[in-house]
């Protein structure tokens, strides 16, 4: 199995806060609720490209 490190980026001000290594082969983009030191809350993270 093959894996690839991933940006996750704040849908709110659209920093990028976090890294992960993730599976290669899904379509899908990542989505996970994490917490964003620039806005102070829980907020939406998504994988960028």
């Amino acid at each position: 199995m093959s894996q690839k490190k991933v940006a996750l980026a704040c849908s709110v001000c659209g920093s990028r806060n976090y890294t992960l290594n993730s599976n290669a082969n899904r379509v899908e983009r990542l989505q996970v609720k994490k917490f964003c030191k620039y806005c102070n809350k829980h907020t939406l993270h998504q994988e960028t490209r």
